[in-house]
């Protein structure tokens, strides 16, 4: 999912809502093949102006708009199915020939602004949750579009209209939390066999830069750029200038031996280490190591690291390899990139691949498909 894209539809969903305005959001349910976007993107319709969103980089956005405002004249929801395989004139005339298909779920108003509702308020608040929605049943009392809301300490929020398939739904939705998987399955109960759109929704990253310099500014605005939050320390208050740092969502002013504990340093946070001061840059290390951070970047050379590591273990504190092997230094990819904005974009390069366990490298050179393809299943 695109954080930022999301937030950005999202937002207007609310906006939209609050001015009375009539509006269908379609999302991408499921995917088979090579496609340009994944399951969960999403293209609100207004009932007028230019839609906000993208599901396929322009080319069915138009065809999307016409059956969403057919959707906001009938109140009902539906499902289209898009084959871009084909190769016949429709498809070129899309300008695609992809070799995919994709699925798309439209909705009207009232249910797109519940469930905006929902995922703005969880992405606010930074909390876990998945979505199911059912797409077709023949099951009896079940409604299109019907949706139940699970978060991860078993809690739950809406009914799909039947006890038995709100328990698979609920079922499968843990399932999904733990690994984060949003697709379209299959549930069967002794009533029937219906399709559901699941979908998790995680926390936005968070981006702890710990230096407060001039070179840490596009660092900042990149990554929230991104949808992540960013979160900047510095231990000279002086230096945690909201004017500097638009972007920022909060300053933390502490010691870097503190820092681990006072920026509540979690598995969730990817920190950069860039104050441009060797005692500084030790001691913020010395506090990071042991914490639960997944990536920890240091600016500079892979020389300085080895020697702020050696001043580590002359001082008694032995990094295990785990601990070694969340920490880069030189932070970033090997773009060949100099100056403040280029040098953070290969940063905010390499911690997006880590976020998703790539080896980055050219995706020329990638044998198998960009995204990994969900596998449709049953439950």
């Amino acid at each position: 999912m695109n954080l930022s894209e999301t937030i950005e539809v999202l937002a207007a969903v609310a906006d939209l809502e609050q001015r009375g305005r009539p509006m269908a959001l379609a999302t991408i349910v499921s995917v088979t093949g090579s496609t340009y976007r994944r399951p969960g993107a999403r293209l609100l319709v207004p009932d007028e102006g230019d839609a906000i969103g993208n599901l396929s980089g322009g080319c069915l956005e138009g065809q999307v708009t016409e059956i969403g405002r057919d959707v906001m004249k009938s109140g009902e929801s539906h499902l289209e199915f898009y084959d871009l395989t084909a190769d016949d004139e429709v498809v070129w005339g899309w300008g695609l020939g992809c070799n995919g298909a994709i699925e798309v779920f439209i909705e009207p108003a009232a249910n797109a602004a519940a469930t905006a509702a929902i995922l703005r308020e969880a992405l606010e608040e930074e909390r876990s949750l998945a979505t199911v929605t059912v797409l077709s049943t023949s099951v009896p009392g079940v409604e299109q579009g019907a949706r139940v809301v699970v978060y991860p300490n078993g809690d739950l929020s809406g009914s799909l209209g039947d006890e038995g398939l709100t328990r698979s739904a609920v079922d499968e939705a843990s399932r999904a939390l733990a690994d984060g998987r949003t697709n379209a399955v299959k549930l069967a109960t002794e009533k029937g066999e219906s399709r559901v759109f699941v979908e998790a929704l995680r926390p936005p990253l968070r981006l702890v830069v710990c230096g407060a310099g001039h070179d840490a500014i596009p660092l900042v605005r990149t990554g929230a750029q991104l949808g992540w939050r960013v979160d900047v320390v510095d231990d000279r208050a002086s230096f945690l200038d909201a004017e500097r740092f638009r972007a920022a969502r909060s300053f933390i002013e502490c010691e870097p031996g503190d820092v681990a504990e006072r920026a509540d340093i979690d598995e969730r946070s990817y920190v950069v280490v860039m104050s441009h001061n060797y005692l500084r840059d030790r001691d913020y290390l010395r506090s990071l190591l042991p914490s639960r951070a997944a990536y920890i970047g240091m600016l500079g050379p892979h020389a300085r690291l080895q020697r702020l590591l050696g001043d580590l273990e002359t001082e008694g504190f032995v990094p295990t390899t785990e601990q070694l092997e969340r920490t880069h230094g030189p932070a970033g990819l090997d773009l060949g990139g100099e100056g403040p904005e280029e040098i953070a974009t290969a940063i905010v390069a390499e911690i997006l691949a880590v976020s998703e366990g790539r080896e980055a490298g050219f995706l020329r050179r990638r044998s198998g498909p960009i995204h990994e393809r969900p596998q449709p299943t049953t439950a």
